[in-house]
C-alpha cells in the first residue's frame, strides 16, 4: 500500500481517468468491481466524477458522447511533471503530438493530453491541490501502466529523451520484447512491450485486486467481460472490459513471504 500526499517525480504515472458515454452505468460497474464511491466536480471543460477509495481520490470518470470514443477504449494515464507547459512544448519538439493544450482542472492540477510518435495517448499532470492518485499499489487502486506497441523502438527513444528514462531488459520474460522504463533514480515506472499483433500503440492500465478470479467473475456479472485468469511471473492476471468496451487488466500479487 502507498499513500501519496505530494507531487511525484517527473514521468511517474500519477493519475488516470476515463471518458464514458453513460456515467451512471460506469459508476455502477466500477463500484461493483472496486467498491469505489464518488464525488462530483466541475471544471471549465465540463463536469467530472472523482472515484474514491476509503475517501481517497484514485481516478476520475468523464462523461463523453459515444461518438467521442474512437474504436478501442482505454484508461488514460497521466505522467507527473512540475511544469506542464514546458513539457508539452518539449514533447512536440521530440515528435509527439499535443491533443489538448495545458489547462487548469478545478484547481486540482494543470494538465495536458498528448500522444507519442506511435500515437499512444497519455496525459501530463502538474499537481496543485491534488498530487494524483492518493492511494496506489493496493487492492482496488492503480498498480501499473505499460505501453504495448506494434513498433516499440520509436516509443522507447521518445520516452527516454523526454523523461530521462533508462531502458532495461527483463530476464524474467526472455521470450517477450519487453523493456523496463526507469526514472533516473532507478524507480521502475512501467515498461514498453513490443507486440506485433497490437492494433495500435496503447498505454494499458492494471488495477490491483485481492482475488483476481473473484473480481473477474464480478466484472461479468456487472455487464463487462473477462478473460480467463492466468498466473504470470509477477501476479495472477485477467484482462477485462467494462460495459463500454474499455480494456484494462487486474492482478493479484503473490503474498509476501
Amino acid at each position: 500500500m502507498s499513500e501519496i500526499s505530494s507531487n511525484q517525480p517527473l514521468g511517474t504515472p500519477t493519475w488516470i481517468d476515463l471518458g464514458v458515454p453513460d456515467l451512471d452505468r460506469a459508476k455502477e460497474f466500477y463500484r461493483a468491481l472496486f467498491g469505489w464511491e464518488y464525488e462530483e466536480r466541475s471544471a471549465a471543460t465540463g463536469p467530472f466524477t472523482l472515484c474514491l477509495l476509503r475517501g481517497r481520490r484514485v481516478a476520475a470518470l468523464r462523461p463523453v458522447s459515444a461518438a467521442d470514443i474512437e474504436g478501442e477504449s482505454w484508461w488514460l494515464p497521466y505522467l507527473a511533471t512540475d511544469d506542464c507547459d514546458a513539457l508539452t512544448k518539449q514533447i512536440a519538439e521530440c515528435g509527439g503530438t499535443v491533443l489538448m493544450p495545458p489547462s487548469d482542472v478545478a484547481g486540482l492540477a494543470r494538465t495536458a493530453v498528448v500522444a507519442d510518435p506511435g500515437g499512444a495517448r497519455f496525459g501530463l499532470w502538474q499537481g496543485r491541490t491534488l498530487p494524483g492518485c492518493e492511494l496506489v499499489n493496493e487492492p482496488s487502486a492503480l498498480i501499473r501502466n505499460d505501453l504495448a506497441s506494434p513498433d516499440p523502438e520509436p516509443a522507447r527513444r521518445f520516452y527516454a529523451a523526454v523523461f530521462g528514462f533508462t531502458l532495461d531488459g527483463n530476464d524474467d520474460l526472455p521470450d517477450f520484447d519487453f523493456t523496463f522504463l526507469r526514472r533516473p533514480d532507478g524507480h521502475e515506472i512501467g515498461g514498453v512491450f513490443g507486440d506485433p499483433a497490437a492494433r495500435a500503440s496503447r498505454w494499458q492500465t492494471v488495477f490491483e485486486v485481492a482475488d483476481t478470479d473473484d473480481v473477474a467473475a464480478r466484472a461479468v456479472a456487472a455487464g463487462g467481460t473477462a478473460g480467463t485468469p492466468e498466473d504470470a511471473p509477477y501476479a495472477r492476471m485477467a484482462a477485462l472490459t467494462d460495459p463500454f468496451g474499455t480494456a484494462f487488466s487486474i492482478g493479484t500479487r503473490p503474498a509476501a513471504d
